[in-house]
């Protein structure tokens, strides 16, 4: 049988593992952590996830633990709305629920290895890092320049287990900051960004949680409410990384994917969708064609896409968090929804 190794068990390495043929592949995942995570954020399955989550035979289990999303607002710090979008049928599932259904979807033919991989597996096989920002298989296969980067943004994420007011659910934007609420099962999900000189390692989580306190002080009282009533315990900080671009997102029998290949600014909300997708078009490729051509096939399939995804989250990012720039985003934004009232107004007249 042939082998491939996978470093890194997250959405990315479970994923791939279960889409893999068992009876063609002989496959071991590694990953550092002895369990998966207790806690974790809120991630937004928008409809290409979702068909990898149907081709991973899970789509009906996710959306059973899942709120369906529907609506939200884009709204000023105060927390008025300048804009509101349907989503449709996407709908948020908890990273501990997805990295969970991914674990049950795994054939009992995977070999699991709890181990911190710094360097390639010297047995022969294909070797695909799933290993995150700081992938240690992109490092040595592609060279220190692709070191992950540091943004000066902080990301912190939470739930709480009271419900999120429908009125309420959606992202605020400062200046030089961002929060998000959504419905979460069995309560709601929160998120907040903002420039930070903390970490970039070893981040306290109570002081990151009293430092946004402080930062969002003056914001909308929905903000404020939730804020108060986060604890440390429920919470994640870290600051955001990203990956430089890369050529390709295979070197030789070594492949990238999720945020090893292509890891982005969170404003899109499409860091997890894409790793799912990486996994299950790898995966689909290597269960039908030979290994060479299927390498090929998914580097040219993936990396044009996650290129100008990455490209335009990093744009939405400049605008959501824009700090000199926010009295001018906040006028034209506001100016906008003006100009929607009078239209609504107007075509209601007509009407």
């Amino acid at each position: 049988m042939e082998t491939i190794s996978i470093i890194g068990g997250g959405i990315a390495g479970l994923a791939l593992a279960a889409c893999l043929d068992p009876a063609r592949f002989q496959v071991t995942v590694y990953e550092k952590r002895p369990e998966l995570p207790a806690v974790g954020n809120a991630l937004g399955m928008w409809p290409n996830a979702q068909r990898a989550l149907e081709r991973l035979g899970i789509l009906e289990e996710a959306r059973a633990v899942s709120p369906v999303i529907g609506s939200g607002s884009v709204r000023d710090a105060q927390g008025e709305p300048w804009v509101t979008v349907s989503v449709g049928d996407m709908f948020g599932i908890s990273r501990v629920d997805l990295l969970r259904l991914l674990d049950g979807a795994v054939p009992g033919t995977v070999q699991r290895i709890t181990s911190n991989v710094r360097s390639l597996p010297a047995d022969g096989s294909l070797v695909v890092g799933a290993d995150g920002v700081h992938s240690a298989v992109r490092r040595e296969a592609w060279g220190a320049a692709t070191d992950a980067r540091l943004t000066p943004y902080l990301a912190l994420r939470g739930t709480l287990p009271a419900p999120v007011s429908p009125d309420e659910v959606g992202e605020y934007w400062g200046r030089g900051d961002l929060f998000g609420m959504a419905a979460a099962r069995g309560g709601s999900f929160w998120y907040a960004s903002y420039r930070s000189g903390l970490g970039p390692y070893g981040i306290d989580t109570a002081s990151a949680l009293e430092q946004a306190r402080e930062r969002y002080a003056t914001h909308a009282p929905a903000i404020r409410r939730t804020l108060a009533a986060a604890t440390p315990e429920a919470c994640l900080v870290q600051r955001i990384w990203t990956v430089p671009r890369l050529g390709s997102y295979v070197r030789g029998r070594t492949a990238l994917v999720g945020d090893a290949a292509h890891a982005m600014l969170p404003t899109l909300g499409r860091g997890a969708c894409e790793s799912l997708v990486d996994a299950v078009t790898l995966a689909d490729l290597l269960n039908t064609l030979p290994e060479d051509q299927a390498l090929r096939a998914y580097d040219r399939q993936r990396r044009l896409r996650t290129r100008v995804l990455s490209l335009a989250s990093s744009a939405l990012g400049r605008v959501a968090l824009a700090d000199g720039g926010q009295p001018l985003r906040d006028r034209l934004l506001s100016l906008a929804r003006r100009r929607n009232r009078r239209s609504a107004v107007v075509t209601g007249s007509a009407d």
